[in-house]
């Protein structure tokens, strides 16, 4: 079973009991969290966090890669080569949904923030060029996953169904203190035809005013991934293979978690399997209400982007 200390990482391919990353283990430059395929020890996905101060500007250059800009905290200013994009943003990531910017492979993005911020940049390495395009908050699908004490929201922002990328899968899951989500474990770590699809995953954790969280991966074959880790504000697990779940709230905290996928598959979807000791928990779904204090909150109009051509 993999430890949970707390120890610096700067770069390089994890070892490979090493899925757990602390707030502050795996930044670099002026990211507070740079996770790449090569420092993951995979493919395709990718996440970074950015942190801007009042009035700074960053470039990012995408290389191969397609990227979503997602405020975390705070609004942006995100300039394409062929678009601008200001993005109103949040106050946090338990206040509401984020409006967000898709930046194509090829491109260079020019991230700009008057008030400050903080701002996930989730991408994977692709194949086409997409056009740069707005997710207006309003149109993000917010549903609510679970009955009982598995009840969870799940932000599709960019879900396989829900916005256009080439491998890019990423949506933001909320979970009311105390409820398990992420759950049944389940897995989606080789291919079969209509049930599973490959697919590296990400996850990055933050948690309500503070406090601990508990994540879960357990093997899916000999050697694979085993964490059994406390989660905190800015933590990451990476997640190459294996069932995982569940992500567990603590009482009195919303838990929240962004998951980053991408895959090899000529489809982009997103496919899993239950873990067949646990998969029975679905069917006690349907005779328990939604927990109560769900939707933690809902989209919201707004007056939408200013968007330059």
């Amino acid at each position: 079973m993999e430890d949970t200390h707390h120890e610096h990482h700067t770069g390089g391919t994890p070892p490979a009991a090493r899925h757990h990353l602390p707030s502050g283990s795996a930044g670099r430059g002026p990211y507070a969290l740079d996770i790449d395929p090569k420092m993951a020890g995979w493919d395709r996905s990718s996440l970074r966090v950015l942190e801007l101060e009042p009035g700074g500007v960053h470039t990012l250059v995408t290389g191969d890669c397609e990227w979503i800009v997602l405020p975390l905290t705070g609004g942006c200013t995100v300039r394409t080569t062929g678009a601008t994009f200001e993005l109103l943003g949040r106050d946090s990531v338990f206040s509401g949904v984020s409006d967000f910017a898709y930046v194509p492979r090829d491109d260079r993005a020019q991230i700009a923030s008057g008030a400050g911020g903080r701002f996930a940049l989730a991408g994977a390495k692709c194949e086409r060029r997409l056009p740069a395009r707005y997710g207006p908050a309003p149109e993000v699908p917010v549903e609510l996953r679970g009955t009982g004490n598995c009840s969870r929201q799940v932000n599709n922002f960019a879900a396989a169904d829900t916005f256009d990328c080439d491998r890019l899968i990423a949506v933001e899951v909320l979970t009311p203190g105390g409820n398990w989500s992420s759950y049944p474990p389940h897995k989606h770590d080789e291919h079969v035809p209509g049930e599973e699809c490959e697919l590296e995953e990400i996850y990055y954790f933050e948690v309500e005013g503070g406090g601990l969280g508990y994540h879960r991966v357990s093997p899916s074959r000999a050697g694979g991934t085993d964490v059994l880790v406390e989660v905190a504000d800015g933590d990451a697990v990476l997640i190459p293979d294996g069932w995982h779940g569940p992500s567990i709230a603590p009482p009195g905290r919303t838990l929240y978690y962004l998951n980053v996928m991408a895959g090899p598959g000529e489809e982009r979807a997103w496919l899993i399997r239950d873990h067949p000791d646990h998969g029975w928990i679905r069917d006690t779904w349907p005779g328990q209400p939604v927990d109560a204090r769900l939707p933690l909150y809902t989209a919201h109009p707004s007056p939408g982007p200013e968007v330059t051509p």
